[in-house]
């Protein structure tokens, strides 16, 4: 996790915070989940669960706290379609009720053809630019926001995310299939993009969490999960 201003300490009682908070809400499940990659995971992380204003709001809470720790600075927000629409807005509201008051845009699928036109809608890209989203898997949708800002003429700077999977990404090849590559999306579009990564909570905070729950029936779960990482963490 991105630390700064706070501790290691601060920011990890932030992350078990979060997890409990993740589970509590139905976010955070346990069992059998196919991931686009077509690994089975003993966990699945669902962001647009988050879907009532109270826990829309408290997810912003976590974002904010986790994007002022890190000490990262930026000029605006970008909330990806689809998911990163209401998390860009939901975090640009929480950052300005803090005394943070940045531009946010976001992008639809679809260009528009009449009224305003384009695919951008909001602030006009400028400056440095927070990408906010839930997860990066592959890092196929942190390239797609990359090039839309870099295509406005402004610098993708940094992405802050809820939940670090921390497990290897996976890169189409030239017959087709996928494959396995050493390196996290995380680690991706840090070491080779040059961007700073915010995170709320890593995989590793979820297994810590687990560890705590002794008797509780959560800690069924905690072998499945660290057997997953064991095979496909980095």
């Amino acid at each position: 996790m991105v630390t700064g201003q706070a501790s290691s300490a601060e920011m990890q009682a932030l992350a078990q915070e979060f997890v409990q908070f993740a589970v509590d809400s139905g976010v955070l499940r346990f069992g059998e989940f196919k991931t686009k990659a077509g690994r089975m995971s003993p966990y699945f992380f669902n962001a647009g669960l988050f879907d009532d204003g109270a826990k829309l709001s408290r997810l912003a809470q976590f974002y904010a706290k986790a994007l002022l720790a890190s000490g990262i600075e930026f000029d605006m927000i970008f909330g990806p379609a689809y998911k990163g629409i209401p998390l860009g807005a939901a975090v640009s509201v929480e950052l300005a009720r803090l005394g943070k008051n940045v531009p946010f845009a976001y992008n639809r699928k679809e260009a528009k053809d009449h009224g305003e036109g384009g695919s951008l809608v909001g602030a006009p890209l400028k400056g440095r630019v927070l990408i906010v989203d839930d997860v990066m898997s592959a890092g196929t949708a942190a390239r797609e926001s990359i090039a839309l800002i870099q295509a406005a003429g402004a610098t993708p700077h940094a992405i802050a995310i809820a939940l670090d999977r921390q497990e290897m990404a996976t890169e189409k090849q030239a017959d087709g299939s996928v494959q396995d590559v050493p390196h996290s999306a995380v680690q991706y579009v840090r070491g080779t993009l040059g961007m700073q990564v915010c995170t709320i909570a890593q995989l590793s905070d979820l297994l810590a969490y687990l560890s705590n729950q002794g008797g509780n029936a959560l800690a069924e779960h905690l072998p499945k999960v660290q057997a997953y990482r064991d095979r496909y963490g980095v």
